[in-house]
Order: structure tokens, then sequence, then C-alpha cells
């Protein structure tokens, strides 16, 4: 995903991932979308890790790939900031606040289901609603500056409310794409200081993709012999591999 320009993006340590993305595992509410808007603000904004357009670029690889964009982005913002340590890091830091909450809050449940244990659930909903839209806003600004670029994404955002499918929504990202090459030839790329480079080979990447087909086709396999563990397994890994967003 690089062409290689005279600067290389600048490195880290896996610590130094590990505790910005602690610091936005306690703090990032509102669900993937919002997190894209603490992404950037805090490694484009704050502290200049990538810039606007390689952020960009690594949005919309993990918009097209499926499972959680969020956690995906901050995977490879590690990667690219600290190799392999740095992206176990900016997952774990990330994930692990939230995983300890939700048991937290299961645990807590029954206290809150009474009038004002559902008040300020819905109260929270109604706040994550602001903050997605404040992140929404934030990136518009960056990613659709022009007339062209804004109608594909209006279209695109119409085209999922109505996509009732995973396969539906990979239709409505590839005419998106196609609509890019058709109508944005002539978009001039922003000017970046330097270049993404994944230090991984085409072999690596190969094994890891037959890595998960085998897991997509061996699980349902083992879940029919062992219809436990293994078909918890199956159903969130299908869920995980099929479901864009």
């Amino acid at each position: 995903m690089s062409h290689r320009l005279e600067t290389p993006l600048p490195r880290g340590t896996p610590a130094e991932v590990f505790l910005v993305f602690l610091k936005l595992g306690l703090t990032s509410f509102g669900g993937p979308i919002a997190h894209v808007g603490y992404f950037r603000d805090a490694v484009v904004r704050q502290r200049q890790w990538v810039d606007d357009g390689q952020f960009g670029q690594l949005l919309t690889m993990c918009q097209f790939l499926p499972g959680p964009a969020s956690s995906q982005l901050g995977f490879s913002l590690g990667l690219v900031r600290a190799g392999w340590l740095g992206a176990l890091a900016a997952f774990l830091a990330f994930t692990l606040p939230s995983a300890l909450l939700m048991v937290l809050c299961a645990s807590a449940f029954p206290l809150l289901s009474g009038r004002l244990g559902m008040a300020a659930i819905h109260g929270t909903k109604l706040m994550a609603v602001a903050v997605v839209a404040h992140a929404v806003v934030g990136m518009a600004t960056k990613l659709c500056p022009d007339r062209p670029r804004q109608t594909i994404a209006l279209l695109a955002a119409i085209g999922m409310l109505f996509a009732s499918s995973a396969w539906a929504q990979a239709v409505v990202m590839a005419a998106a794409a196609f609509a890019g090459v058709v109508f944005l030839r002539n978009v001039v790329a922003p000017p970046s200081s330097a270049t993404i480079v994944v230090p991984y080979s085409r072999r690596n990447g190969s094994l890891l993709l037959l890595a998960f087909v085998a897991l997509l086709v061996g699980l349902p396999l083992v879940a029919t012999a062992e219809p436990h563990l293994a078909s918890v397994a199956e159903a969130f890994y299908r869920a995980g591999a099929l479901v864009f967003g």
C-alpha cells in the first residue's frame, strides 16, 4: 500500500503506543465512528504520527475490511508506528478497558433494571448521538472537501441506510469506489511528508489470508462436532468476517 518517498514514517516504541491507546481506551465513547475522530485527534493533530492523507488511507482500508473499523484502525496505527508489538499494544490497550467495564456492567445489570437505571442508560444513548455527530463532522471537513466527494459520501450513506445485509454493504462500497474512479480522476491527492511502508512481504499476507479463509470454512465443521465452545467461536468469527462497519 505504499509508493516509497524519501522520508519514511517516524518510528516509535510499543510502550509509547500502549500509553496513547490506553488513554483512548479509557476516554473514547460513542462506538467505532466516534473512535475514528478520537484517533485522528490523538495521532494526527496532537502527535503527527501520520498526516491526514495517510490517516485517510488507513481508514479507507479498514472500512473496506470486515469487522470493527476502529479496532482495525488502532491496530494499523500501532503497526505503522512500532511494528507488530506496537499493533498488539494498541489493540490490547484500547479494548481491555471496555472489556473490563463490560464485565462490570453485566455484573451490575440487575441494579440498572429500575426506573433510574433505565433513565441513565437512555441518557448515555442520547450522548452517543452527539459524540458520533461531532466525529462525523470533523472527518467530513477533511475527507469530503468538495461537491463530488460530498455527493458520493451522501449517496453511500443513503445506500447504507437501506442495506439490510453484509453483502449489500459490500455492494455499496464497491459502487462508491467505482464512482470515485469515474468522477474523481482529476482530484489531486494531498501532499504527504512521508509514505506508509509496511515492512512485511506478500508471502506473509498470503499466509494470513489463507488462515482467514481456513477459519471461515473450518470453524463451522468443528462446531458441528463440538457444539459448545467451538459453536460460539464460529458464530462470532463468522460475524466478524462478514459484517462491515
